[in-house]
């Protein structure tokens, strides 16, 4: 089914998303009436409005405190955003870390050139990148003190998505992992949809286990969301439903964030009789550049 993943090849991979990791330029243009702009500065000023005219030396950039003349060599970037990202006029900046829940996947991708680099229980580091707007692929390795480089696990994660309405996404990926000594990959194909926006969302997968050649007859189901309380707060939860094993597992949490960082704090327990509250600790973070 799938070459096994030799440790040279996903160190390849890292190699490969870190050398396709390039500025673009800033492009400058006069957005559509469903969008806004924020002009960044050299010196780290910000201005929130609308480019409203282009020259080849300036911009003349459109505020809610009145017309700025801008020199186009002054300006380090200009981000273009959604008006659905302001709440009461205040730009509320993207989570950082919306492509997933905590492990599990939403439907949304990352857009070309974006990228983050996370970590989950200190010992899986991860790597992602966006091939274009619709194609994500994320993978690492972990890193357990005193095992040799190559008696350590691989993990590659493509992911493809598409935006079928404004309110729903709908993404198939894979996660296939190479453990040590094994003649062959275990993993997951999978499919999921997320609907919502960019305050509130939930999440709905079905995958299917493999090893070797080998499929899972039945899938395992995640439901899961994100429910975002204020400009760097957000409660999530994600919840599986395993094949042959009768008790759901629950994940509940909570997510702090910046304009590029991410730190998840959550508890992981099974819904039996006698179970465990308020649950094994979880903790991961993501630097989106």
């Amino acid at each position: 089914m799938l070459s096994i993943m030799k440790p040279a090849a996903i160190t390849f991979f890292f190699i490969l998303l870190f050398t396709l990791r390039v500025q673009s330029q800033t492009e400058i243009h006069i957005p559509d009436s469903l969008n806004i702009q924020i002009v960044t500065m050299n010196d780290g000023t910000k201005l929130q409005g609308r480019t409203v005219e282009i020259s080849s030396s300036e911009i003349r950039f459109e505020t809610s405190f009145g017309l700025y003349t801008i020199a186009r060599e002054k300006i380090s970037t200009i981000k273009e955003i959604p008006i659905s990202l302001l709440s009461d006029g205040e730009y509320w900046f993207e989570n950082p870390n919306a492509t997933r829940l905590f492990f599990g996947p939403t439907a949304y991708t990352l857009k070309k050139n974006d990228g983050y680099i996370a970590d989950y229980y200190l010992f899986f580091p991860t790597i992602a990148y966006g091939i274009t707007d619709n194609i994500t692929i994320a993978g690492g390795l972990s890193i357990f003190p005193g095992i040799d480089f190559n008696k350590q696990i691989f993990y590659l994660a493509p992911k493809i998505g598409y935006a079928t309405s404004e309110d729903f996404s709908f993404a198939v990926g894979a996660l296939f992992i190479q453990p040590p000594d094994a003649n062959s990959t275990i993993g997951v194909m999978y499919g999921v949809g997320t609907y919502g926006n960019p305050y509130e969302s939930i999440s709905l997968g079905f995958g299917y286990g493999y090893s070797g050649n080998t499929f899972a007859k039945k899938p395992m189901v995640m439901l899961g969301g994100e429910k975002r309380i204020s400009k760097k707060f957000a409660v999530v939860s994600e919840n599986w439903i395993f094949p042959e094993i009768d008790v759901p597992i629950v994940s509940y949490g909570i997510r702090f964030f910046g304009e590029s960082l991410s730190v998840d704090f959550a508890f992981i327990t099974a819904l039996e009789d006698d179970f465990l509250f308020p649950g094994i600790p979880y903790v991961d973070f993501a630097y989106k550049f």
